[in-house]
């Protein structure tokens, strides 16, 4: 299915544009890249938190401060609950860290995905309600929980629900919610992490609480000790990497980097053999991000929370080597799955479908999303994995491609066939859902039917978005280095360049791994294509990234080949 070779296709820009940003003072380089990126103008990749939106802007942030002040003042018990990925497991860290500073009494719990699926349900309700809160905040999850809202005010239990997952049609009946995507809502980010929600109640509790003279300027808690973690979060999530993002994650970057981590995400980097000094967003991505979620897609995510709320090097160091084994446990899981799965995809689908939907009886549901997220990457069709849940339930996980809003898609999905999803959620490139194991096969028809009609032959292209030729005047260990560690993820793609060489050698390195040295205009590089075996064609057109490669302490520039295609 769809195996023919990607087209490449180079990113447009203003010409216009990239001259006012050199004017500005930036490089040709990076103000070609920053216009493709829908860059225009210098202040939009200036990293000073005082850029940032102020949260009043946030809808519903007065009641929801009003509601913790109380607790705060009356000592009443506020139980955090959280989501079990990245994004819940660092949201959850910052709201006990934050809310303990500014006072309040605070403790956790999170839905065991295996026993009580995701968000906050009835049942998990009524689990919190062993804790005897007077409040519930919800992190990461709540704004689809209206079922579980009424049954914590049942109970006399207020709920504060923080989230950024896309609402539906009703909302929880409770005045004390912030999510940037709920209607009315004119916080200009709609791309921030739940995480970063968190972060932003906590900057408007704090004003709150100076306002009423509990706190000077000076007396107040650091705040920005937390910007590790939504750093974390939000490039673990995989959010789209706005101005307010790239700001959050920048500056928790570089706290990182001035030996500022917090005791466990310094142990997540060494577990992970990088340097924290050198932090990039690539690691908190691809090192640390996995490393947190496989404690919930196979154990539970308190252990990474603990991870992210202890003090204490020596735990934080144990925690994470608990961490690091899970994540290779997880790996050897999702291989297996993935090697099903496309023996299934071979056996059975053709170029013409628009969709892959797969499940198999003994796939595990913790790992769903990675396997759907492979499958489209290699595939490019959006994708939806299923496992089994409990009493004759699938619990599916969906990775989209660009154009195609995953969850919307599932909305429609659901009025044409109101039986088969017992429930859904999620964001334009990812969605969760549940359905009834007899309704597979219906589901699978009616999502390749929407898929149809949605997704136009563009879309469908498999394609290799390139920022054009690297100049060889530009091509330095400096530019290396400011490419390296820039803010690169969801919709700030890092760059990646093309350009035509000759091959002076190639060899098998690690037994899939292709070490080439490779020569353009008088001028050779290291090179190295992961994942591939095959011979790379002479001449060829490769499409690259510049990176920095260190061994044995020396530093050198390495291209990591993506893609090639011959050059005729």
């Amino acid at each position: 299915m769809n195996t023919a070779a990607p087209a490449l296709h180079r990113r447009a820009f203003d010409a216009t544009v990239s001259k006012q940003l050199e004017a500005s003072g930036i490089s040709p380089l990076f103000s070609r890249l920053y216009a493709a990126r829908g860059i225009s103008s210098a202040s939009d990749i200036e990293w000073k938190l005082s850029q940032l939106p102020s949260p009043t802007s946030l809808k519903g942030i007065d009641a929801v401060c009003e509601r913790l002040i109380q607790a705060i003042t009356l000592r009443q018990k506020v139980l955090i609950v959280a989501d079990y990925d990245a994004d819940g497991a660092t949201a959850c860290a910052v709201a006990l860290r934050g809310l303990r500073a500014l006072g309040a009494q605070v403790a956790y719990i999170v839905p065991n995905r295996f026993e009580f699926g995701y968000g906050l349900t009835p049942e998990i309700v009524a689990l919190a309600a062993h804790e005897a809160p007077s409040v519930i905040v919800t992190v990461d999850n709540g704004i689809a929980s209206v079922e579980g809202v009424a049954a914590a005010q049942a109970l006399g239990i207020d709920v504060v629900v923080t989230d950024h997952h896309l609402p539906g049609a009703t909302l929880p009946d409770t005045p004390t919610i912030v999510n940037p995507n709920q209607v009315g809502c004119t916080f200009p980010s709609k791309a921030i992490a739940g995480v970063g929600v968190m972060f932003y109640v906590l900057l408007a509790l704090r004003a709150k609480l100076r306002e009423r003279g509990v706190f000077t300027t000076t007396t107040q808690p650091d705040l920005n000790r937390l910007l590790d973690l939504v750093a974390l979060g939000t490039v673990a999530d995989v959010v789209p990497l706005d101005a307010v993002n790239r700001r959050l994650v920048e500056a928790g970057l570089r706290r990182m980097r001035d030996g500022q981590a917090n005791a466990g995400i310094a142990a997540l980097f060494e577990v992970a053999k990088r340097d924290v000094k050198k932090a990039t967003a690539y690691d908190l991505g691809f090192m640390l991000g996995p490393r947190v979620n496989a404690a919930g897609r196979l154990d539970d995510i308190s252990l990474g929370i603990e991870c992210l709320t202890t003090d204490d090097p020596a735990r934080a160091a144990e925690i994470a080597e608990e961490l690091d084994r899970l994540n290779r446990e997880r790996k050897g899981i999702e291989s297996g799955m993935r090697e099903e799965a496309d023996q299934l995809i071979t056996g059975t689908f053709t170029p013409e479908q628009k969709s892959i939907v797969v499940t198999d009886p003994t796939w595990h549901q913790g790992v769903v999303g990675i396997v759907a997220g492979r499958l489209r990457e290699a595939h490019h069709r959006p994708t939806i994995v299923f496992a089994p849940g409990d009493k004759g339930e699938l619990k599916g996980s969906g990775r989209s491609i660009p154009g195609f809003h995953m969850r919307d898609a599932l909305d429609l999905v659901s009025k044409r066939g109101p039986h088969l999803m017992r429930k859904f959620g999620g964001h334009a490139m990812a969605a969760g859902l549940t359905i009834a194991e007899e309704n597979f096969a219906a589901f699978a028809k009616s999502f390749e039917q929407v898929a149809s009609e949605l997704l136009t032959p563009d879309q469908l292209e498999q394609r290799v978005e390139s920022d054009g030729s690297f100049a060889l005047d530009e091509f330095d260990f400096d530019t290396a280095h400011a490419l390296y560690q820039h803010v690169w993820g969801q919709a700030f793609p890092a760059p990646l360049f093309d350009d035509e060489f000759t091959v002076m050698d190639s060899r098998i390195v690690g037994l899939k791994h292709t070490k080439m040295r490779l020569k353009r205009e008088g001028r050779t590089f290291d090179a190295i294509r992961f994942g591939c075996v095959e011979p790379p064609p002479q001449p060829l057109r490769a499409a690259y990234r510049v990176s920095l490669s260190e061994y044995q302490g020396v530093q050198r520039l390495e291209l990591i080949v993506e893609r090639w295609w011959p050059v005729s």
